[in-house]
């Protein structure tokens, strides 16, 4: 062993997160039951012993996983700086947020869509649950109340319907990808539509959010 020893082991913090990393992309690629402990020990250069150390079982390694997942993009959110900004650009700054985590975390997506087919019975048991949704939910709030009170956004809407959109519309985009091409010859992951789509994802909820304010 070299004198300054194995930095996997003086650094757990390191380990836990590269085990982390592999395993993010063996269960969004086989699912759980098709993930093998044996190959993400093999992928970070540890053993399974080490893993279950740290997280316990397989089944406390996916759900490491899925909390991480749903940390990143609840830190994303909670780094926009909404409070600033009109209460239509605040929407459409966390519609572009989403939108852009989605795409680039497709990840992210079949991670959700495997744990659904499970009917969320891992995410059930996080310690952390309540965690993974309140900064979503309170950024929204704040944007759509500073809306209300400024005679912008209608009153029938809460945060958690908003979130509704702009997630049923980003996961689709991404998680359907190959059969709405298959089906419309059409690919929503294509470059050249990107900025289209961005725009129309903005567009859309804000306009939700306004329509019929100030009409009978």
């Amino acid at each position: 062993m070299a004198a300054g020893g194995d930095t996997r082991q003086r650094d757990p913090e390191r380990t836990r997160a590269e085990i982390l990393a592999v395993a993010t992309e063996e269960f969004s690629t086989r699912g759980l039951a098709g993930a093998r402990v044996d190959e993400i020990a093999a992928k970070t250069r540890t053993t399974k012993r080490m893993l279950y150390y740290y997280f316990g079982s397989k089944q406390g390694l996916y759900l490491a996983v899925l909390e991480q997942a749903y940390r990143g993009i609840r830190a994303l959110e909670q780094g926009v700086d909404v409070e600033h900004l009109h209460p239509t650009a605040a929407i459409r700054a966390l519609t572009d947020v989403t939108f852009d985590h989605h795409e680039a975390n497709p990840d992210f997506i079949r991670l959700v869509s495997i744990e659904n087919i499970h009917h969320a019975e891992h995410l059930r048991t996080s310690s952390v649950l309540a965690g993974l949704a309140a900064p979503a939910i309170d950024v929204l709030d704040r944007i759509l109340a500073r809306g209300r009170s400024s005679g912008l956004f209608r009153d029938d809407v809460d945060a958690v319907d908003v979130h509704l959109v702009i997630s049923a519309f980003c996961v689709f985009r991404t998680a359907n990808r190959h059969t709405f091409q298959v089906v419309f010859d059409r690919d929503m992951l294509d470059p050249a539509r990107r900025d289209h789509y961005r725009r129309m994802l903005g567009e859309l909820v804000v306009e939700y959010l306004t329509a019929h304010v100030g009409r009978d």
